[in-house]
This record gives structure tokens, C-alpha cells and sequence, in this order.
């Protein structure tokens, strides 16, 4: 018997049944390595999110998903930009890096133009009504009347509508254009919101146009600034019909302050639904995550909305992404409610190819114990060959030297380890090596020749 084998012999059992299970173990973490790289359950830990204007209401949610989503260990870098159209350019352009932002709706010129961008919506997340606010002085100047009544008296009026980048840009233009008002009879400016406001209140301009969650800090100003009025959108009912992106809805009377009665009466308005929308390429569990912020970010009740009625998976133009319809349909996911997101994650994304790789291996599991078994059970039958050998050349050799050899097959035989289980066989090769002793002792060797 070579080294190597008396080495594989003497080696503990449990020793022999890992040798044997390697191949099975190797080939069990080869899959499980080739599935985490398919896979890609883990998400990067940066986040691009295009918002708005400073002060404006993308920007203050931005700043709330960011504190959200950094508990979860993601960065979320915001980028301030003019509003809703250049966030949707900068969704479109593959170079930008920006992974996700507010989109205001019908900021695209066309529903086929917002399906073909290689996007995906993650639900809609709040109503922005047009604020349009406009000087009372101006009216009274204007159209000798204390309150502007319709759109189409705008004529004549120094508006801004936003800068070239927000939403609220496109959309005025539809809303003049479907009042008739002549591009030439309008004094139009395109001024960001910030400077538009202060021109406004100093004079310079008579009206204002955007459109906004009443969360900005610069619609809450302006609703409570003495001279400024906002306009009743008398016909709100008329305009959802005429654009399918607006909805009909009311300031209720009161809300901006109850105690000096702001608004003085309920002022209707119309407001395109904003939108989370997210290239196709982000990872999964970055989706979970934003539209479970969003959950808490917009599903408190407000001016607008009732508790619970935002995020929706109502929208229009894009598809929603099948991880925000996920949880639209299912809620937080189950494993998410018990454990960190981090190994929740992994978990969820790796389960289905953990059952995969377990129904490979199963069949092949069935070929372990006769392995295992088989191996034991030659570290008995090996010394066999040995006894065989010894007893064949008892002729041949002095029985000394066989004495000896069977000394040293007993001595390896007691230092060998076997299950209980298979302690019969190991007793029956102690009881065969006896055997041979006594016949080897029971031949008598013949006298050496005398000398002459």
C-alpha cells in the first residue's frame, strides 16, 4: 500500500464524507456565484434625482426622499433644474446621469413621445394645480374690474410663464392658445419663478403662471401676500375636458388660514397629476425604495387629496414599472417588514434561483451516500488485499517477517475511525487479522541444516 493510501486511510471519517461532498459543495457555490452575477441583487448606493427650481415643491420632496433613502445607506444626489421638460430631456439624454425625477403631466408634446424614451413611471405621486396670481391693481387698471374672470382677458397683460425648462411653459401656451389670445397681444416673458415673483410684487409684471404642489414655500408666500389675488378657474370643468392630463380641483375655502378666512371663498382650479419617473435601467430595489418614500412622502392628506389616494399606479403616458406595480399590488414586501433592506433584498431577488439550484443539485445529492459509503467502507476492504498477501507468501517468508507485517496492518487498523454504523466491518478485519496470525504461528518452520 502506497503513502497516499495509508495517509486516505488513517484520515478521520468526517474528513472522507468533506472530500467526498466537495465536488457537490463546489459546483453548489459556482451556480450561486453565476446567479448573484446574473442576478445583480445588490443596487448601487448613488441615486441622480432631477427636482426643480430652489423653493419650489420638486425640491422640497427631493429633499425628503434623500433623508429617506439614506437610511437604507443610498445617496441620493439632487439636481436642481427649471421644472418638469428639462427633467424629462435630461431623463432622455443616455449621458446626463440623472437615474429618476419629477415629471409634470403632459410635459411630453406627445403620449407615443413619453413611450418611446425608454422610460417608466413609478405612479403618480401628487395633483400640481396652475397658480395663476396676478395684481389686484392690475385688474382694476386693466379690465376696470376687481377680479379677473377669465383667461381671455389676459390681453393686454404683462404674464410670465415660467422659464424655457418648466412645465408650466408648455402648458400656458395650450391654455392661451385654447382661449384664443393672439401670441402678439400678450406681453409674454419667460423669467425663472423667483426673479417673475419679485417683479410681480414690485409692479414691473401683472401675473404670474405655475404650476405647483402647494407645498412651495413661494405659493404659500403668495397666497397670503396683501394686493395678490389668485385666479378662479371658472371654467375648470370645461378645461379637463378639452386636455385628458388636467383634472378638475378645489381650493377649499379657509385652508390656506383658517383665522383670516384665506382663501375668502372655494377657488377652482385645474392641475396636471406630477409623476416619478425612472429610466428602465434603474435597479429594482432603488424602485422599491422610491415609491415606498413616496408612500410617505405624499400619502398624508392635503389641500388637494385626501389620506391614502397618493401614490397611485394611475398614469396615462408611461407604463409603470413592474417593481412599482409590485408594490401597488402587494405593499412593502414581506421579508422587508421583518428584516434589514439590505438582506431582505438579497433574499427576495435570490430565492427563485436558490430553488433552481436546489433542483439541480437534488438528483445529483442522490449519488452522495453510496459515494460516502463507499469510501468508508474501502478504508476496511483495502487491508484485505494486505491479508491476502501476507498469507499467500507464508511459504515463502520466515514467519517473523509475517508477524511483523500483520503487527504493522493491526497497529493502522486501530488508529482507523469509522461510524458506529459500520463498526461491524472493522471488528470482522480485526477478527480476519487474527486468523492469520494463528496460521501463520500454528506452521511450524523447518530446522535450520547443521553445520559439517
Amino acid at each position: 500500500m502506497s503513502d497516499d493510501d495509508r495517509d486516505a486511510a488513517d484520515a478521520p471519517s468526517w474528513r472522507l464524507v468533506l472530500s467526498t461532498a466537495a465536488p457537490f459543495l463546489g459546483l453548489a457555490l459556482l451556480l450561486l456565484a453565476l446567479a448573484y452575477w446574473w442576478l445583480d441583487p445588490t443596487p448601487p448606493r448613488r441615486l441622480v434625482m432631477a427636482t426643480g427650481v430652489p423653493q419650489g415643491a420638486y425640491s422640497e420632496f427631493g429633499q425628503r426622499y434623500a433623508k429617506l433613502l439614506a437610511r437604507h445607506g443610498i445617496r441620493v444626489e439632487l439636481r436642481q433644474t427649471q421644472g418638469a421638460a428639462e427633467n424629462l430631456a435630461l431623463l432622455r439624454d443616455a449621458g446626463s446621469g440623472v437615474d429618476v425625477a419629477f415629471v409634470q403631466g403632459g410635459a411630453a408634446e406627445t403620449v407615443q413621445d413619453a413611450a418611446e424614451a425608454g422610460l417608466a413611471s413609478l405612479g403618480n405621486m401628487f395633483q400640481e394645480p396652475v397658480w395663476l396670481f396676478y395684481r389686484s391693481d392690475s385688474a382694476e387698471r386693466l379690465l376696470r374690474q376687481p377680479q379677473l374672470a377669465s383667461l381671455s382677458q389676459l390681453a393686454g397683460w404683462r404674464v410670465n410663464i415660467g422659464a424655457p425648462g418648466s412645465g408650466v411653459t408648455v402648458l400656458a401656451k395650450r391654455l392661451l392658445e385654447a382661449n384664443r389670445i393672439d401670441p402678439g397681444a400678450i406681453g409674454l416673458s419667460e423669467e425663472p419663478l423667483t426673479p417673475a415673483v419679485v417683479e410681480l410684487l414690485e409692479g414691473r409684471i401683472d401675473a404670474v403662471m405655475l404650476a405647483s404642489a402647494p407645498e412651495s414655500l413661494i405659493v404659500q408666500m403668495l397666497l397670503q401676500t396683501p394686493g395678490i389675488a389668485l385666479f378662479d378657474f371658472a371654467q375648470a370643468d370645461a378645461y379637463t375636458r378639452r386636455f385628458g392630463f388636467l383634472t378638475a380641483v378645489t381650493l377649499p375655502r379657509g385652508v390656506v388660514d383658517l383665522a383670516r378666512d384665506l382663501p375668502a371663498a372655494d377657488v377652482h382650479m385645474v392641475a396636471p397629476t406630477a409623476t416619478l419617473v425612472a429610466r428602465d435601467s434603474l435597479h429594482p430595489a432603488l424602485v422599491q425604495l422610491l415609491v415606498q418614500a413616496a408612500a410617505q412622502v405624499h400619502g398624508q392628506p392635503g389641500w388637494f387629496q385626501r389620506k391614502g389616494e397618493f401614490p397611485n399606479a394611475v398614469d396615462g403616458e408611461r407604463t409603470l414599472a413592474p417593481e412599482a406595480e409590485r408594490f401597488y399590488r402587494n405593499g412593502v414586501p414581506w421579508l422587508q417588514r421583518y428584516l434589514p433592506f439590505w438582506v431582505a433584498n438579497v433574499i427576495d431577488r435570490m430565492w427563485i434561483a436558490l430553488l433552481s439550484i436546489v433542483a439541480v443539485l437534488i438528483p445529483l445529492s442522490r449519488v452522495l451516500p453510496p459515494l460516502v459509503e463507499l469510501r468508508i467502507r474501502s478504508r476496511v476492504f483495502r487491508w484485505y488485499g494486505q491479508l491476502r498477501a501476507i498469507e499467500a507468501a507464508a511459504a515463502a517468508r520466515p514467519s517473523q517477517a509475517q508477524l511483523a507485517d500483520l503487527d504493522a496492518i493491526e497497529a493502522r487498523v486501530n488508529a482507523v475511525q469509522l461510524p458506529l454504523s459500520y463498526a461491524d466491518e472493522l471488528y470482522a478485519l480485526k477478527s480476519h487479522i487474527q486468523l492469520v496470525r494463528r496460521q501463520i504461528q500454528s506452521v511450524k518452520e523447518p530446522p535450520s541444516p547443521r553445520p559439517r
